[in-house]
C-alpha cells in the first residue's frame, strides 16, 4: 500500500506494477498523480483566509466550538470557529481577548436571531468594536442589517484601485434562495439605511454595491443543529452552479467558492465532497466530540457511543414559534419528545391555563420541576433585563408568555449538557447529525473509539490524509485498473503516523 500512502510523489505504473505497489492492483499501464493534503479544495480559499488545508472547524453555539478549539485548527494550519450563539456578551468578549493576539486564522460565530434582533446588533458592535475580521454567519433566511453592516464596514478602495473589504462573511446555507443572497451584492435598502445611520458614505454605498455580502458559501447538508437535512449530493452541485451562474453576471473581482459541511466525519466523506468541488470542508457534529470541545465528558461519552440512526429533530429555542427544528442526538435523552410536545401545545393553545390539568402537572413535574408561574417569574426578569418588550408583550398576550416559558426549557436544555447535569439528563439537548454515527462506525477498535483520544486536529488529519489517498485511488479506477476494494479502507491513525504527510 506504500504508493497510496505516500502522497507526495507520483507512480507510473507499467507491464506487471513496481514492487512498491501493494497487491490487489491489476498489471494495466497506469499514473498516480500526487496528492497531498495541502492540495485539496480551492487554492483561492487557501490565499483568503491564510491557511495550509482548505478545513473548517464550524461554529457550535454556547462555546461548544471553544475557544481551544479554534486555536488547536488554527496552530495546524486550519480555520476553527468559535460558537458565539447563545453566548452573553461578556463571555463572547472574552473569547475575543484570548484569540484577537493569536498568530494564527480564527473566526467567530454570527447566527441570526429574529426573534432578538437587538443581541444580533450588539454582537455585531463588538464585533466591529474589537477588531474580528471574520464571522460565520448561520441560520439565516433573510439577510439583516447589523451583517450588512460586519461585512462593509471600512471598505475603501487601495491604490491599485481595487476594492478592500476588511472584514469576510462565510455564511452557511441550505437553501437556494438564501445562498443567493449571499453571493449577491447588498440589498440597496440596506446600504441606504447604513447611509443615513452615517455608518457609511455614500462612496463606500457604491463600492458596496459591486461584492457580494459572503465570497465563501458552505452548503451545508444534513448537520446538526440548524439544518433542513438535505443530501450532500444533491444540495453541493446545486449550490456551485448557482455561484457560477451569479459570478458570470456579477463579474467579482475576487470570485465566488462553495464549500461542503453536514455529513463529513470519514475520510470517504471528505474525498467526496472534495471531488465534488468543494472548496473547503466544514466538519461540526465530529468535532463536538473531541477533547477540545466546550461541552461536558458526558456528552463527549453519549456521542461516542451514537449510531446513525441515532438522531431525530426537535423543536428549536431561537426560532420556536416559527416551528423552525434542529437535528440532536435522541440516544440516552427525550428530550426530543418533550421539546416537539411543546410546540403542539403552543400551536393548540392560547395559554398555559388552556391545557388539560394532567398535561400542566406533567409539564411542571418533568420539565420546568416547578410551577409554571415560578418558571415565568424568573423568565420575566430576564427580559426585563435583556429585553424588555418582550416581557412587556407577554404580560399583555398569555400565549406568548407560554412562549416564553417554554423558550425557557428548550434553553436551558442545551445548557444542563454543557455542565455536565446528571439530574438532567434526560433533557439533554445535544446538537449531532448522522455524521457522528458514522465517524464511530469508521473508528471502532481502533484508538479513536475512545473519546479521550479525540483531539480535534487528530481527526482532521485523518480526514485530510485519507481523502488524498483515496483520490489517487479514485484515479487509478479513472484509468481502467482493477483495485482491490481493501485498498480503500483507511484506518485511523495517529498523528505522529500522519505527520509526514503534513510537515
Amino acid at each position: 500500500m506504500a504508493c497510496l500512502r505516500d502522497l507526495a510523489g507520483p507512480y507510473s505504473l507499467a507491464g506487471g506494477g513496481a514492487p512498491a505497489l501493494a497487491p490487489g492492483l491489476s498489471d494495466r499501464a497506469a499514473v498516480i498523480p500526487a496528492c497531498r493534503p495541502s492540495s485539496l479544495g480551492d487554492p483561492g480559499f487557501l490565499r483568503a483566509h491564510g491557511l495550509k488545508y482548505a478545513y473548517v472547524g464550524g461554529s457550535m453555539a454556547n462555546g461548544i466550538s471553544s475557544t481551544r478549539l479554534a486555536e488547536a485548527l488554527g496552530r495546524a494550519g486550519m480555520l476553527g470557529f468559535y460558537g458565539a450563539a447563545g453566548q452573553h456578551l461578556e463571555e463572547i468578549e472574552k473569547a475575543i481577548d484570548r484569540l484577537r493576539d493569536a498568530d494564527h486564522p480564527y473566526g467567530f460565530n454570527l447566527i441570526h436571531s429574529p426573534s432578538d434582533p437587538a443581541l444580533e446588533a450588539a454582537v455585531v458592535d463588538l464585533y466591529l468594536c474589537r477588531g474580528v475580521r471574520l464571522i460565520e454567519a448561520s441560520a439565516y433566511i433573510n439577510l439583516t442589517l447589523p451583517l450588512i453592516r460586519f461585512r462593509t464596514a471600512g471598505i475603501r478602495l487601495n491604490a491599485a484601485g481595487a476594492i478592500e473589504t476588511p472584514n469576510r462573511v462565510i455564511g452557511k446555507i441550505s437553501r437556494t434562495e438564501v445562498a443567493n443572497r449571499f453571493f449577491s451584492p447588498p440589498e440597496e435598502k440596506y446600504l441606504k439605511e447604513l447611509v443615513s445611520r452615517g455608518e457609511l458614505t455614500a462612496e463606500q454605498a457604491g463600492l458596496a454595491a459591486k461584492i457580494p455580502v459572503a465570497e465563501d458559501v458552505t452548503a451545508e447538508a444534513d448537520s446538526g443543529g440548524h439544518t433542513d437535512n438535505r443530501p450532500l449530493v444533491n444540495l453541493l452541485p446545486t449550490i456551485i452552479t448557482l455561484r457560477d451562474r451569479l459570478q458570470r453576471r456579477y463579474a467579482y473581482a475576487s470570485g465566488l467558492r462553495v464549500g461542503a459541511g453536514g455529513g463529513i466525519a470519514t475520510p470517504e466523506a471528505a474525498a467526496a465532497a472534495f471531488m465534488m468541488g468543494a472548496a473547503y470542508l466544514v466538519t461540526g457534529s465530529v468535532n463536538q466530540a473531541c477533547v477540545e470541545s466546550g461541552t461536558s465528558d458526558a456528552v463527549k461519552k453519549l456521542l461516542a457511543a451514537a449510531e446513525q440512526a441515532d438522531v431525530a429533530m426537535a423543536a428549536a429555542a431561537d426560532m420556536f414559534e416559527m416551528g423552525v427544528k434542529v437535528q440532536i442526538l435522541k440516544r440516552g435523552t427525550m428530550f426530543a419528545m418533550r421539546a416537539n410536545k411543546l410546540h403542539e401545545y403552543y400551536r393548540a393553545y392560547n395559554c398555559f391555563d388552556e391545557l388539560p390539568s394532567e398535561t400542566r402537572a406533567v409539564l411542571e413535574r418533568d420539565c420546568f420541576r416547578a410551577p409554571f408561574e415560578e418558571i415565568w417569574r424568573g423568565t420575566r426578569e430576564f427580559f426585563l433585563r435583556r429585553d424588555p418588550a418582550q416581557a412587556e408583550r407577554a404580560d399583555r398576550d398569555p400565549k406568548h408568555k407560554m412562549a416564553l416559558v417554554f423558550r425557557w426549557y428548550l434553553s436551558q436544555s442545551s445548557r444542563w449538557p454543557l455542565a455536565g447535569d446528571e439530574s438532567r439528563k434526560l433533557d439533554y439537548q445535544i446538537w449531532c447529525g448522522p455524521s457522528m454515527g458514522a465517524f464511530n462506525e469508521w473508528a471502532k477498535g481502533s484508538f479513536l473509539e475512545e473519546p479521550e483520544a479525540r483531539d480535534a486536529v487528530t481527526v482532521a488529519y485523518n480526514l485530510l490524509a485519507g481523502a488524498a489517498a483515496l483520490t489517487r485511488l479514485h484515479a487509478l479506477r479513472c484509468q481502467g485498473v482493477s483495485v482491490d476494494p481493501r485498498l480503500a479502507r483507511q484506518e485511523p491513525r495517529t498523528r505522529e503516523q500522519l505527520a509526514p504527510y503534513f510537515e
